[in-house]
């Protein structure tokens, strides 16, 4: 069986390893435009030796970003300041992909001058959105309509173009974590009794579609997949994961993408309770390319999913926050940085999303520590 030291196809993409960088949303762009800044460009270029780069959710509209400080991709400035990150990490020989995100029901209306969010329902999400103001209810949704749909699915494909003028080696689409497109895939809180609603082929109609509509503008080989198929995310469940997800996965498969990536996580993952039976062998059945596992992992989980073959390759997240140097310290046997006191929780929570350079590119590479504190 592979290594995560060994290279891998993704599509067009020759990976040097198996060790992929997970999106992680980081809040550095300027808030308001959500154009990226130049610090985004350091932060990803010292991870360039991922086998690859999964750069964080990035708002293909305004319509579908809610998060302070968060990139788009929309507009030329956008487009331009991205450019600092992907030239960086390709002058450091690195590849890397752009997650497209729209957050649906999610978006609070303060983004959007007062208008409702859209989402495949009217149903409101529990708990609270991050504005620029502080901590808000989520705002009441309204669905999106027939006629409406097809202008989402062509800002996926003018995002995913963008992207590519940006000199992103392709694009993820962002269809896990109760977002949009998860919002149609499963039961909860799709109620729709429309072409997007009821069936499991209904529910999966929107993810096919965008997922052809880029595709066919920028390859599919260019062109990934995020999904969550393990618990409920965000208000998001469905009662039989294993038909929704798989049938997701053959429509995936039948459009030939780069890959699919997998939230697997365990019984105490990000996003709540997930003591789920693990979809991948179900997706594995389902999806001839690439799959990429992710969540949870360390170096010793990552390898025995590679030798079960349960996945070609693990994308990482939290620890790539803290620690660059990720394949270095997993090659050599090196202490990850950033743990917290008995080598449990992750110590770094206060600077996840807050802005400036602490906490977020001043993490030491394995070379400049002092080699009592490199294991």
């Amino acid at each position: 069986m592979p290594s995560l030291f060994d290279p891998i196809a993704l599509g067009a993409i020759e990976a040097p390893n198996r060790i992929l960088m997970a999106p992680l949303t980081r809040g550095r762009a300027v808030p308001g435009t959500h154009v990226p800044t130049d610090i985004m460009a350091t932060y990803y270029c010292q991870r360039a030796s991922a086998g690859l780069i999964l750069a964080e959710a990035t708002g293909i509209s305004q319509q579908g970003l809610g998060w302070p400080a968060a990139p788009g991709v929309w507009s030329d400035e956008q487009v331009e300041g991205w450019k600092m990150a992907t030239t960086a990490v390709h002058e450091a020989g690195g590849r890397i992909f752009l997650q497209l995100w729209h957050m649906g029901r999610l978006v609070h209306s303060d983004y959007l001058g007062g208008e409702a969010p859209v989402s495949s329902t009217d149903t409101t999400a529990d708990g609270h959105a991050y504005t620029p103001t502080g901590q808000k209810p989520y705002s009441q949704p309204r669905p999106l309509g027939i006629d409406e749909i097809p202008g989402v699915i062509d800002d996926y494909a003018k995002a995913a173009k963008n992207a590519m003028e940006a000199g992103f080696d392709g694009v993820q689409i962002h269809s896990a974590n109760g977002y949009l497109i998860d919002q149609f895939l499963r039961e909860q809180p799709n109620d729709r009794d429309d072409d997007y609603g009821g069936s499991p082929d209904n529910r999966t109609r929107l993810l096919d579609e965008v997922t052809r509509a880029v595709a066919s503008e920028i390859g599919a080989d260019r062109t990934a997949v995020r999904l969550s198929p393990n618990g409920e995310t965000q208000g998001a469940f469905d009662s039989d994961p294993d038909t929704v997800f798989g049938l997701a996965a053959e429509k995936l498969s039948a459009i030939g993408i780069a890959f699919l990536e997998l939230r697997e996580p365990g019984p105490e993952g990000t996003f709540g309770n997930t003591d789920q039976p693990k979809a991948s062998p179900v997706i594995r059945k389902c999806f001839d390319g690439p799959l990429v596992l992710n969540s949870d992992f360390d170096q010793q989980g990552a390898q025995a999913a590679l030798d079960a073959g349960e996945a070609d390759a693990i994308s990482f997240g939290r620890p790539y926050i803290c620690n660059p140097d990720l394949v270095h310290r997993f090659r050599d046997g090196i202490a990850l940085g950033g743990m917290g006191k008995g080598g449990g929780a992750w110590d770094y929570a206060p600077t996840w999303y807050s802005p400036g350079a602490e906490g977020y590119i001043d993490y030491p590479f394995a070379e400049a520590l002092e080699p009592d504190a490199t294991g």
